[in-house]
This record gives C-alpha cells, sequence and structure tokens, in this order.
C-alpha cells in the first residue's frame, strides 16, 4: 500500500538488550561471564527479588522476580550481585549515543531498549542490525537481540524470537505464519489479566484475536481491545518518537516493608514517606496528579490497587498522603502488608493544570488573582517560560534513583547543552 501511494516502507528496528544489568556486570567483571549470575534487590534482606539474571542462570529455572532463596534452591552456585543503578544508566546513555550515530529517530522504551527508524539508511536492514549488533558487543561488550519490521509492534515482536543475540526480520506477509499461531498470552501488549479476559470470549490464539469482533472487543477492553486486534493484523501507525522521554503517564513509587505487618501506625508512615517521593517527582517533572492509587500487597503476596479521580489536580506531599490514607484504609482488610505503593496518574502539565474553585478555597485563590493576572500578562508579551512559579525545566529534571522508568535519559539533554 505504502509503495502504491508512492510512500516509502517504513523499517523499524527494535533494540533490546539481553539480560542487561547482569551483562554490563559481566562487561566490567569478565570472570563473571559463563556464570550464572543474578542481580537481586537486597540479598541480605527478604526483600531480596531477582531483577534479572544472565542466560546460565535461566538454564536453572531462575526467572525475574523470583525470589532469592527460591533462585538459590534451584542453582546453588548462583552468583549474586546488588544492582548498581548508577553503572547501568551511564552504559545505557552510551548504548542510546552508539545507536544515534546511525539515525536521529532513536526512542529509547527503557535503560535497556528502544526503537530506531533506519528508513532513510542506504545501507541493508539485516547488514546494519549486524554492524549495530556487533559495535554493541566490540565497544560496550553487551550483547542485544535485534528485530526488523516495518513498524513498532512486529519489531518489537521479532526481536523476542531470538535471543540472545539474535536478529529477525519480520514482515507483515510472515504473520499468519509465525504470529497467528501462537497463544494469545505470548502477544506483546498482553498481560496476564488481558490474556483471561481474552479467553473468556473463546479468543485463545493471536489468530483469534485477529479474527474476534470489534463491538465484543470493545465492550471487553475499550478503545484498547480495537487497538490490539489491528496489532494482531501488524497494523501500527506509531512513530519513532525521540521526544518521548519527556511524557509521563504516572508517576509512582513503591516499598517492600522490611518484615510483613499489620500495625496500622507503621503502615500509615510508610504511605507518607512514598507520598513524599511522589511529590518531589511530580514537582520535579513539572506535572500535577489527576488520579491517585494505591497498591497493597499482603503476605500471601495477592495484590490490591485501587484508585480515585481527584477534585483537584495535586502535586502536594499532604494532599496526596491524606487522599492515599483513606484510600487505604478504605480498602486494606487488616491483613499483613508486604509492600505499599503510591501512584500519581492521568497527569497534567503544571502550566495547565486548574484548580476548581469552592466557597472555602475562593477568599483565599481570590487574593493571588492580580498577581496571576501580572504573570499571563508577561507570558503573553514574552512567551509562556517567561515567569514560572517554582517549575524545574523538565528537560534537566525528574532524576530520580529509581530503576524501572526513564528518568535517567533526561540526563542525555543536560550533558549535551
Amino acid at each position: 500500500m505504502n509503495k502504491m501511494n508512492g510512500k516509502k516502507p517504513r523499517i523499524i528496528f527494535h533494540v533490546d538488550m539481553n539480560s542487561f544489568y547482569a551483562s554490563v556486570e559481566m562487561a566490567q567483571n569478565p570472570t563473571l561471564k559463563g556464570k550464572p549470575l543474578a542481580i537481586c534487590g537486597n540479598p541480605e534482606e527478604r526483600r531480596g527479588i531477582i531483577v534479572t539474571c544472565s542466560y546460565e542462570a535461566r538454564k536453572y529455572g531462575v526467572k525475574t522476580t523470583m525470589p532469592l532463596w527460591e533462585a538459590k534452591r534451584l542453582c546453588p552456585q548462583l552468583i549474586v550481585r546488588r544492582p548498581n543503578f548508577d553503572l547501568y544508566r551511564k552504559t545505557s546513555l552510551q548504548m542510546f549515543d552508539l545507536l544515534r550515530e546511525y539515525t536521529p529517530f532513536v526512542e529509547p522504551v527503557s535503560i535497556d531498549e528502544g526503537y530506531m527508524d533506519v528508513t532513510e539508511q542506504r545501507i541493508h536492514p539485516l547488514q546494519l542490525a549486524k554492524t549495530i549488533q556487533s559495535r554493541l558487543v566490540n565497544d560496550l561488550d553487551l550483547p542485544s537481540s535485534i528485530g526488523i519490521a516495518p513498524n513498532k509492534f512486529l519489531a518489537k515482536t521479532a526481536s523476542n524470537m531470538k535471543k540472545p543475540m539474535g536478529i529477525t526480520l519480520l514482515r507483515k506477509r510472515e504473520i499468519p505464519m509465525k504470529l497467528w499461531p501462537l497463544p494469545i498470552d505470548e502477544m506483546h501488549g498482553i498481560g496476564t489479566k488481558t490474556a483471561e479476559k481474552l479467553r473468556s470470549i473463546g479468543v485463545n490464539t493471536i489468530k483469534d484475536l485477529a479474527d474476534a469482533n470489534e463491538v465484543q472487543l470493545k465492550s471487553l477492553l475499550g478503545i484498547n481491545g480495537i487497538r490490539l486486534k489491528e496489532r494482531a493484523n501488524g497494523i501500527d501507525p506509531r512513530v519513532v518518537d525521540p521526544d518521548s522521554i519527556y511524557d509521563y503517564k504516572s508517576v509512582g513509587n513503591s516499598t517492600t516493608l522490611s518484615k510483613d505487618t499489620t500495625s496500622e501506625e507503621q503502615l500509615l508512615a510508610t504511605l507518607r514517606m512514598l507520598a513524599d517521593k511522589v511529590s518531589v517527582r511530580l514537582k520535579n517533572k513539572a506535572v500535577f496528579a489527576t488520579n491517585l492509587s494505591v497498591m497493597i500487597r499482603y503476605n500471601d503476596w495477592t495484590t490490591h490497587t485501587r484508585s480515585k479521580k481527584l477534585v483537584n489536580p495535586t502535586q502536594d506531599e499532604g494532599e496526596i498522603f491524606e487522599e492515599a490514607k483513606k484510600l487505604f484504609q478504605t480498602h486494606w482488610t487488616k491483613r499483613p502488608v508486604r509492600l505499599l505503593g503510591i501512584t500519581g496518574n492521568d497527569l497534567v502539565d503544571q502550566r495547565h493544570a486548574y484548580k476548581q474553585l469552592d466557597l472555602f478555597s475562593f477568599e483565599e485563590d481570590a487574593k493571588d488573582e492580580p498577581l496571576f493576572q501580572t504573570l499571563e500578562q508577561l507570558k503573553k508579551k514574552y512567551g509562556e517560560a517567561v515567569v514560572q512559579k517554582g517549575i524545574t525545566d523538565h528537560r534537566n529534571a525528574g532524576y530520580t534513583n529509581t530503576s524501572f522508568n526513564k528518568d535517567f535519559l533526561i540526563d542525555l539533554e543536560k550533558g549535551k547543552e
């Protein structure tokens, strides 16, 4: 179709680093190569969970998110290392810098994977993929798998087909043979709960999804049901967006308690600490949350998440804590708690956040109205950035010490300005 319209078919790479944290550790310490290695959140305490592991460890059945005690039972000779997030971030930035040498259209997805649009490259895609893969090994001592396809969904699917050190080309015409026979839960973008819902209407394979009734899918999964059907048919119009690292859908923090507890005092103190962290991150990113969710994981690992829409957008730690406290106290079953989390959702830019005035706040807000009018006049004359009340430039902020977000990527801009 693209050829008929005179458009050049897109060529998208999905570059996925293999067992990234473990591979970085091996690059730092070559004596670890070829050995079963696991990166664990906290080896000394019960909260020790496998963050990632080498392929040698996976042969014994060790998996990500597995408790450390179980991993050691499966593999007694397992070597365990604490995560070194500073090193991983530094290596990730080097990896993305390398990818940008081949095209400016690089979209980081997480610390260890990203998309590339190489449509305008004159070299054959397979040869280019081999070159990039070899350079990642030679320059950074890191293995990777690369998927090549006409869109992001198929490229991501392709990169998962052969690991480690795989290069896979997936064309649309190959979907019926390579994709449709697979179980529905093997499709990228479909988790356990979504797969269960789809099976309830007879969708057991990706082919079933590709042929499913759209009305039924929308009733079951909303607009996402339609998107998933499109993906199953190889349709994905999303472009590779280098600026997506500045988009924030949610901001959250969670923590595993040192021991299971039913102490409400301790649990509320933990919520207050989490509220403070979420508030700091919201302010750093110059965004407000309009929805708040609380996650409670009990000692039997059952997890419940409850959320509510906020009356007014917020980034204030006190307001976040009070709303989280209400949610927690309403839904806590008094059973021992293992983990708590708070997440601010449906974020809005700080410049566009609004406050719904009521009888109690109107008088106080009215005092600031002359100031607001002056600020608006300045902005109209000199631009939005002339005056900012407590806003940190989002291109230079948002850096946190967490591992599973893209905050660290903002440093790319810091170092180049």
